[in-house]
Parts: structure tokens; C-alpha cells; sequence
């Protein structure tokens, strides 16, 4: 539970800098004027702090977040993706989406699917193009395919989370 949440508080950390790119420069107040900067929150991070947290070159610190008054159109939670079901298209599920991949905008390139394996051992876990995972709604339930069988994920190269670099890596043969 702690890992969806993690893993949820992620996702939507990533996606705010995106929505906050795609939205206009006007917040608020009378047309075309745009909320002031507070004194001391312009300008670029210190090249070693920034870099400590993972901040692109020319960002600016201090952005007041975008607040949303609604909800972007034809989106999709993140729980119907992550923790879910994969079929292939006869229906049989041949794995669970395990983690998501973005890329530095935000935008989801990958995902890492667990296939095998009985209560946790056993499985291999592999990644697979974001696109390649069609999402459909099915008896009022989420539902995930993917033109791929079973063996197929089986005999793909296998990948490991490393925990001390907080990222996926090619598993050990």
C-alpha cells in the first residue's frame, strides 16, 4: 500500500510540472495580467543543489504551483494502470503492470510488467512500451491488453528495481 502511494505521489508530482507547461501564463486577476513573482523566488538553482534534486538546467525556483479549477479532459487515474492485470488477446492474463517510466516531461514511455512466477517468486519482470498496452473498459471494469503472449514476456530481457540507485536495471542472468 505504502509503494502505490509512493508511487501515486510520484506520478502526480511529475504530471504538475507538465499541467503547469501546458497553462496559459494568466492566473487569476483582471485579463492579461499574470501573478508577480515574490521577492527572492526568481532566478536559476545553484548548479550542485540542483543537480542534487534533480533539476533541469534553466528552472526556476520558487514557481507558485498552478491551482486547477477543473480537470483536464480524457485522462485516466493511475490506479487503473498501476497493480493491474495484463491480457494478451485471447484473455488471459499474462501479467501485472508493476511500475511506470517517465521520461524528464512527465510523459509515460514504459512500463514494467511481472509475468510468472507463484506468490512473488519466481516472477521476471520486463518492461514494455507504454503504447503497446491498450486500456478498454470491460463490465464496468478496467481492463489491459497487449499483443503478447505469455512466453514472449517470458523470453524478454529481465529487469530488477536497485533500491541504493532508486531505479530499474538489466537483472543478472
Amino acid at each position: 500500500m505504502i509503494k502505490a502511494i509512493v508511487f501515486a505521489a510520484t506520478l502526480a508530482t511529475a504530471g504538475a510540472g507538465v499541467v503547469y507547461a501546458q497553462q496559459s501564463g494568466t492566473t487569476g486577476g483582471s485579463p492579461g495580467t499574470t501573478m508577480g513573482t515574490e521577492r527572492g523566488t526568481t532566478g536559476t538553482m545553484g548548479t550542485e543543489r540542483g543537480k542534487m534534486m534533480g533539476q533541469r538546467e534553466g528552472m526556476t525556483t520558487g514557481s507558485t504551483a498552478q491551482i486547477m479549477s477543473t480537470l483536464p479532459q480524457h485522462v485516466t487515474a493511475v490506479s487503473n494502470w498501476y497493480d493491474q492485470n495484463v491480457y494478451d488477446p485471447q484473455e488471459n492474463k499474462i501479467g501485472e503492470i508493476k511500475d511506470m517510466l517517465l521520461d524528464r516531461e512527465g510523459k509515460v514511455q514504459a512500463v514494467i510488467v511481472s509475468v510468472g512466477g507463484f506468490l512473488g517468486m519466481g516472477e521476471k519482470d520486463v518492461a514494455v512500451a507504454f503504447d503497446a498496452v491498450s486500456p478498454a473498459q470491460r463490465d464496468n471494469k478496467w481492463w489491459l491488453t497487449m499483443n503478447a503472449s505469455k512466453d514472449q514476456l517470458r523470453t524478454a530481457p529481465g529487469f530488477r528495481f536497485d533500491r541504493s540507485k532508486q531505479a530499474w536495471t538489466m537483472a543478472a542472468r
